[in-house]
């Protein structure tokens, strides 16, 4: 199953990565010889690689069936574990499976068995009792964010997969908030917690508030992004209903932006966070959904167009910047005679009369009708747009590569030309679309 299994250094160097933090190191240390953990870290501290490098160290290279099982409350969330854990090109199979999507999407995908399998608990119970693969070397099983599983309701759901698990020797539970009651069916002995939440670290979070003189905030908003300039940043709003009229309200004012909510179709939110990640769109404009588990770049600043109603949402929204190392602002966006709930406390407010330099929006995203299952790869994308597009190293934006498909960053300016002269080409033995996304 795995041929090209690397050691710990080579996984770090082709993420980039030079040292591990301090949590990931516990985390690795502890994983590898305890059977039950607990991990309990701020969001962006980067849980997913202290639990995958243990993982993919105890996994056996002989084993043909799928080995452990990583169950996720979101489908943002199995795609970028997924991401992480193909990045580090380990050799071993590794797919996600969620709602949203065809099943013979997935049908496809785990016909020759993953070592490592995630998945939304709707969509895992139904591989499960359709018996499509064993789960008789099933030892390790991960429930990350699994206070969001258990609050979103996936209670059911998890106890019938957990119970059709004759071989866990491994459990790992990991979130970013404190005092989840784990249940029972988990079968959580004797846990090792590991707890970074309360760390005595300077936090790198600045939280401002910007006052409205009306209710009507869309002219403050405005203003407040003109003030920040042309950073990427999500605006976080309530309802669906609200980013709708905000969209509609940004795009007026030629904000260039996407929206993401549970309202949307899947592929329609895979597409918004393919933009917002390759810098085709400055602003992700989204509910609560985007707040964890979702796969996108640092933030310099997130903004609470609309408050949060629970300390829990206003903690997860703002671990969407100031993750890790880096530098962020939440801007808490408030009518003058509002009041600010409990949870926002000592906030000072900023002038954002001053403008920052508008610099115009540069990439522009084009869709390819080929990936992965037609042997295509980031290679062959790349030497297509620089023989046939002819374009120079630094226009060749980000590339996603699909399963069936494949997305590419491109100059604006150059993004009609590109598509009249690569539409209908060969890239390897396929004839492919080239349009706008």
């Amino acid at each position: 199953m795995a041929n090209n299994i690397k050691d710990q250094q080579d996984i770090l160097t082709k993420l980039n990565i030079h040292t591990l933090n301090p949590m990931q190191q516990e985390a690795i240390a502890v994983i590898e010889t305890t059977a039950n953990t607990i991990l309990l870290s701020p969001t962006g501290t980067g849980k997913t690689l202290g639990f995958s490098l243990p993982l993919l160290k105890s996994l056996d290279s002989d084993c043909n069936e799928v080995q452990a099982l990583i169950l996720v409350p979101t489908r943002e969330l199995a795609i970028q574990i997924e991401q992480v854990i193909r990045t580090m090109g380990s050799g071993f199979k590794v797919n996600a499976v969620y709602g949203g999507r065809p099943m013979s999407k997935d049908k496809i995908e785990i016909k020759h068995n993953p070592a490592v399998l995630i998945g939304t608990p709707g969509r895992i119970l139904d591989h499960f009792n359709s018996d499509r693969f064993s789960k008789e070397s099933i030892k390790t099983l991960i429930l990350d964010e699994f206070d969001k599983s258990l609050e979103q309701g996936f209670e059911d759901q998890m106890k019938s997969i957990i119970d059709q698990l004759p071989a866990i020797s491994k459990r790992i539970l990991t979130s970013a908030t404190q005092g989840v009651s784990v249940p029972s069916f988990v079968k959580l002995d004797k846990p090792t917690t590991i707890n970074y939440l309360n760390q005595n670290t300077p936090s790198k979070l600045a939280i401002k508030t910007v006052i409205s003189p009306d209710k009507n905030k869309l002219k403050t908003l405005l203003s407040l992004l003109e003030h920040i300039g042309n950073e990427p940043g999500i605006i976080f709003c309530n309802f669906r209903d609200s980013i709708s009229a905000v969209s509609e309200f940004l795009a007026l004012h030629k904000i260039s932006h996407t929206c993401f909510s549970g309202g949307m179709e899947q592929k329609e939110r895979e597409r918004a966070l393919i933009k917002f990640r390759n810098g085709s769109s400055q602003v992700l404009l989204a509910t609560d959904l985007a707040a964890r588990g979702i796969d996108i770049p640092e933030m310099k600043f997130i903004i609470h167009y609309e408050l949060p109603i629970h300390k829990e949402e206003f903690i997860h929204r703002n671990g969407r910047t100031a993750r890790v190392n880096a530098k962020g602002t939440a801007y808490v966006l408030k009518w003058k005679d509002q009041l600010l709930p409990e949870f926002i406390l000592n906030v000072k407010g900023v002038d954002i009369s001053e403008k920052a330099p508008h610099k115009p929006q540069y990439w522009q995203t084009l869709f390819i009708s080929g990936g992965r299952k037609d042997k295509i790869s980031k290679g062959d994308i790349a030497g297509l747009f620089f023989k046939q597009g002819e374009l120079d190293r630094h226009e060749l934006g980000a590339i996603e590569l699909k399963q069936d498909c494949a997305f590419v960053a491109v100059p604006l300016a150059k993004a009609d030309d590109l598509v009249l002269n690569l539409n209908n080409t060969r890239l390897k033995k396929k004839k492919v679309r080239v349009t706008l996304l």
